[in-house]
This record gives C-alpha cells, structure tokens and sequence, in this order.
C-alpha cells in the first residue's frame, strides 16, 4: 500500500468512528470513501456497531455494501439521513467542494442533499484555495444535444472535454448520462457559476457542492485533521 492509499484508509476509518448505533447513513463514492464503506462493515459485523441504515451513491458502493452485509433502504423509507461519509477532487477553505471524478456527482449531490452532517474525507492534495485550481468541473449531461452544452460551457470561458472510460469510449454516468469535463480555472464565484449551471436545459448537474458539507476531515503524514464547520 503506497503512502496516498495508506493515507485514504485512514481518513476514511476515522470519518466511519462517526458512525453510531441506530444512524441513517449515506455511503459515498471513490478510492477514499470505500475505506468508511468497509470499516462500518466490519464495525457492524463485530456488533461495535448496530441498527444503522444505509443508502449507497453508486451502483459500484451497492455492490460493496451488499457484500459487507450492510443493510440498505430506500428514498422511499428515509426522508433524512443522519451522516454521509464522501470523498472529494478538492475542497477549499470554506468547505465547498468539487465532486464527481468517479462519475457519481449526481447520486452523490442527491443523497448529500437529505443529510443533516456531510463528512469529507481527503489527503492533503484535494486542498486548494479556490476550487478549480487543479482540476476541472464535472458536469453531467444528457446523451441529447451534448455538444450544444459543451459549447455553452465554452461561452462561459471553460477549457471542455467529454469524459472517456478505460476503453476510450464515452464515459455514461449510473444515470445513462455522459459527463463534460470543464476547467475554468480558479473559481471566485462559486454560486454565480452554479446558478448558470443549474438553468441551463441538458446539464442535469454540476460536481459543484456549495456550502453543503460539514465536516472535513484530512489525513496527512502528520496526523489527521477534524475541520467542522457547518452542520444542518
């Protein structure tokens, strides 16, 4: 296990001992979160922990969650969730983030929406003082009129590329969407950006998460960090 890797357990283990008996939990996405995903499985298998619920951001974090045995509801039982442990491309000072290099923006912005405490968990390389300094938006499209968003995203001054899978064909989303790729660079109007974003017909969202999580939580060679801000 390189030093990154090592450093992703550790924050993620630390973001699951927030995790307790009888909670509503949402299970994020990515080479981070999936080490929260498997140290709540093993908490629950040592009966340390007990009674929780689960709701996964991706068809891949549902797959390791059945095989963890832990038990998983639907929208339609939980109105609310109580923490969702997630990763994140980068996070700046007032806990805003960029999510989505895993292709999961949208499940993930949805579940992060229902949750009173969204826990964020990084290694020092996903800090930045303004998002967009190292890497590009996400945004999810519909398969329909893509190239049309593609150039609308240009008119907003974005360097634009359509994601692509491991075979070099068009990345698609668990939604059946593809995803735009688009660096701005350094962003100092999240929400103006957002707002544009959001009222544009074909963009079904942005890996934009503004003024959503509470908690960050970044492991470094030096120890870990508990940043909290705001809670819901």
């Amino acid at each position: 296990m390189d030093q990154q890797t090592a450093l992703k357990k550790k924050a993620g283990e630390f973001a699951a001992d927030l995790v307790e008996s009888g909670m509503r939990v949402g299970l994020g996405t990515g080479s981070t979160a999936i080490w929260a995903v498997r140290r709540i499985g093993e908490k629950l298998k040592s009966g340390e922990l007990t009674d929780i619920v689960a709701i996964p951001t991706s068809i891949r974090t549902t797959e390791e969650a059945e095989s963890l045995g832990i038990p998983l509801a639907s929208f339609d039982e939980l109105k609310e969730l109580d923490i969702t442990i997630d990763g994140a491309d980068e996070v700046d000072g007032r806990l805003n983030v960029i999510k989505g290099g895993g292709g999961a923006l949208l499940r993930e912005k949805i579940v992060a929406q229902i949750t009173k405490r969204l826990v964020i968990i990084v290694d020092p390389s996903k800090q930045v003082n303004l998002l967009g300094e190292t890497w590009a938006v996400p945004i999810e499209v519909v398969h329909f009129g893509w190239e049309s968003q593609k150039h609308f995203l240009e008119s907003l001054g974005a360097t634009v590329e359509m994601r692509l899978g491991e075979d070099g064909e068009p990345f698609f989303t668990d939604g059946g969407n593809l995803i735009l790729d688009a660096n701005f660079g350094r962003i100092y109007n999240i929400l103006a950006l957002e707002t544009k974003l959001q009222q544009r017909a074909g963009i079904v969202e942005s890996g934009l998460f503004f003024e959503m999580a509470s908690d960050l939580i970044v492991a470094s060679p030096d120890g870990m960090q508990h940043i909290q801000g705001r809670i819901a």
